[in-house]
């Protein structure tokens, strides 16, 4: 009895043992704080400037680094909601995804710059970038649509005419030749000067002068196997025309000639669609002729007769800046 008396009283000894441990283990830490100061040995924290920012988005835009540029924009207009350079951001977001040929994102900020600022020298510009990158996605009409909304809330004479002039260009674009001359002869007589139209114009007449092949005589012509292709100057399809359907059709008077009907049918079956190959291929070749000749001038319009001529800076209405490539 007196044995299980003194375990237990050493048991519970144990266990207050324990226990007061367990809260100096606890107090410790707390007091530690309380008596000695904590020191930080984290980084000093940067402080976003709103000049230094912006320059940093401009230095990328100006390297050509156009998608780093775009998160550093973004990042200027998320902690700078109410600088005044933020409208020029926007523009530059639009510009560089523009510049880097992502045109779906290029239009998406462009309209989201015309919304908020609806009549700023920046939104005008939009418009005219906005249809430039329809015009790199093909969507013509949408890009026709987006300037003569232009032309419908331009504030001056200047801007219209603009837009005037790159809806002509537009409609060159897509091969409406008398549609992108109307186009031309509604801009004001205070700026065709500006635009040479004088010389755009004679330029833009030789046209006319252009050669062209008729595809209905290029079918008739290709009767004769290669002629077709002859006229369409095409002259290595023409040779090939020649020799290939010639052959079958000498292959095939042989047959018949050594009463081998069977033959004879086979060949003659296969030299029909060659035979009817040859004239499709140069009504084809014909209509390709015309549409390269159109091409090629187009671009030499391009070259050497296209004007760049857009709004500049943010602080006037009606400043311009001309490039001009003109060298009649």
């Amino acid at each position: 009895m007196l044995f299980c008396q003194k375990k237990h009283e050493f048991h519970d000894l144990g266990t207050s043992a324990c226990i007061v441990m367990a809260g100096w283990l606890v107090a410790i830490p707390s007091i530690i704080i309380f008596l000695f100061p904590v020191y930080s040995f984290a980084r000093p924290a940067v402080l976003l400037d709103l000049d230094r920012q912006f320059q940093f988005a401009e230095h990328y835009f100006q390297k050509g680094e156009y998608y780093r540029a775009i998160g550093e924009y973004e990042r200027f207009i998320y902690f700078f909601p109410e600088a005044r350079q933020v409208e020029l951001a926007r523009y530059r977001i639009g510009l560089a995804y523009l510049k880097g040929e992502r045109y779906q994102e290029a239009i998406q900020a462009f309209q989201l710059l015309i919304e908020r600022y609806p009549n700023s020298v920046h939104a005008i510009k939009s418009y005219l970038e906005t249809s430039e990158a329809y015009v790199q996605l093909k969507r013509y009409d949408e890009a026709l649509i987006n300037l003569e909304n232009l032309i419908t809330v331009a504030p001056d004479q200047n801007i219209k005419d603009e837009a005037y002039y790159q809806c002509g260009w537009v409609y060159l674009e897509k091969g409406l030749w008398e549609n992108a001359q109307t186009c031309f002869d509604k801009i004001s007589a205070q700026n065709r000067e500006k635009y040479r139209l004088k010389q755009f114009l004679k330029e833009l007449d030789k046209k006319k002068l252009l050669k062209h092949k008729n595809p209905s005589i290029a079918g008739l012509l290709a009767i004769v196997p290669g002629a077709g292709h002859l006229y369409c100057e095409r002259y290595r399809d023409a040779l090939a025309s020649f020799l290939v359907n010639g052959a079958l059709i000498f292959a095939a008077y042989e047959a018949f000639d050594h009463d081998n009907d069977a033959l004879g049918g086979i060949i003659t079956f296969v030299e029909f669609g060659f035979y009817s190959g040859n004239i499709y291929s140069a009504v084809s070749s014909a209509h390709k002729y015309n549409r390269d000749e159109k091409n090629r001038f187009f671009r030499y319009l391009k070259e050497h007769a296209k004007i760049n001529l857009s709004l500049a800076g943010p602080e006037s209405n009606k400043a311009l800046v001309l490039s001009c490539g003109l060298s009649f």
